[in-house]
């Protein structure tokens, strides 16, 4: 039987009370209360409030790291390759809400992220950068790979946004990411068309 360490509950914890009320519903005392530990283990684990969201900002970048992790350091991206990165960020707007939700700004007014999370904010967007660019020619300019990655965050961060919006989550269209893909291919066309 494997158990859950603390640290993982308190983020587990931080993460359900983020989505039942943004991030005024995180409080060391509520995390504490949730996750089954004394506020004392928070911190133990991290620099209380801050600390917390910090931490989960920079998971959630990781997540969007990871999905945009498709090719090898020197591979060019097919089309394929860059519909697998997007559909991997689809996902995990969908499978870790409240990490979306942090990262893309709605966080407690009072939260600012540590430099260590805007690295890690920086490295994700690098690496949609490294994948949309690569799918142009070699003659792109590096303007135009960073636009492309522009573009095609604005489709799929608002098909997510959308998903998450309190007024579909009963009439959410099953087909919501297969959407979003085809939008994007779309641009990818327009894109090669126009390089």
């Amino acid at each position: 039987m494997s158990t859950v360490d603390p640290r993982t509950k308190i983020l587990n914890a931080a993460s359900a009370l983020f989505l039942e009320g943004g991030g005024a519903a995180l409080s060391v005392r509520a995390i504490s209360s949730r996750a089954g530990l004394s506020t004392i283990g928070i911190y133990k684990y991290f620099q209380g409030k801050q600390g917390i969201l910090d931490a989960l900002y920079i998971e959630g970048f990781n997540y969007v790291r990871d999905a945009m992790c498709v090719l090898a350091d020197d591979e060019r991206a097919s089309k394929a390759q860059v519909l697998a990165s997007c559909l991997g960020y689809l996902n995990v707007g969908e499978q870790h809400e409240a990490h979306y939700r942090l990262i893309f700004g709605e966080a407690d007014a009072g939260y600012a992220p540590s430099e260590e999370a805007i690295a890690a904010r920086d490295t994700a967007f690098a690496k949609l950068v490294r994948v949309a660019g690569s799918y142009l020619d070699n003659s792109a300019s590096s303007s135009e790979c960073r636009q492309l990655a522009l573009d095609i965050w604005a489709i799929v961060h608002g098909y997510v946004s959308i998903s998450h919006h309190v007024a579909l989550t009963h009439n959410k269209n099953p087909d919501w990411k297969r959407m979003a893909l085809r939008v994007v291919v779309n641009q990818l066309d327009a894109a090669k068309q126009s390089a």
